[in-house]
């Protein structure tokens, strides 16, 4: 079962806990099984982390140190985003948890976090749920 929801970033780079939503898309009947949230952009990224605030900014702050956005990449001649496109690549497009007893399995601190490096815009998220139950 695949489900889809969107969500509307803020600022050129951004970390949003979409936690909540992920849960929400998780059957009712489903006990046990894989849950797998796929990002199909290739200038976001999805990653399990803590979405406490000042995390969420040490993480665009970080993931945005790692390119100079004045190097003069050859795919910036197109549309400008390059940076955008590398910093995904890092974090990766989608992540699987497991679900234990009708719930998302994360540790105390684990959320769902969507890096968008090309905002703002409007995003998918697609939820893959797989029944073990």
């Amino acid at each position: 079962m695949t489900e889809t929801f969107t969500v509307e970033t803020e600022g050129t780079v951004s970390v949003t806990d979409v936690t909540d939503p992920v849960k929400k898309q998780i059957p009712l009947e489903v006990e046990a099984g894989l849950c797998t949230i796929h990002v199909p952009h290739t200038t976001a990224g999805v990653t399990v982390n803590e979405a406490e605030s000042r995390l969420m900014t040490d993480i665009e702050t970080a993931v945005s140190a790692l390119f100079a956005d004045e190097r003069d990449y050859c795919h910036d001649e197109i549309d400008d985003n390059a940076v955008a496109h590398l910093q995904s690549m890092l974090l990766g497009s989608n992540v699987t948890v497991p679900i234990t007893a009708g719930d998302l399995a994360l540790g105390t601190w684990q959320s769902i976090l969507l890096f968008d490096g090309d905002g703002p815009r409007t995003r998918t998220v697609s939820v893959t749920v797989v029944d073990r139950t």
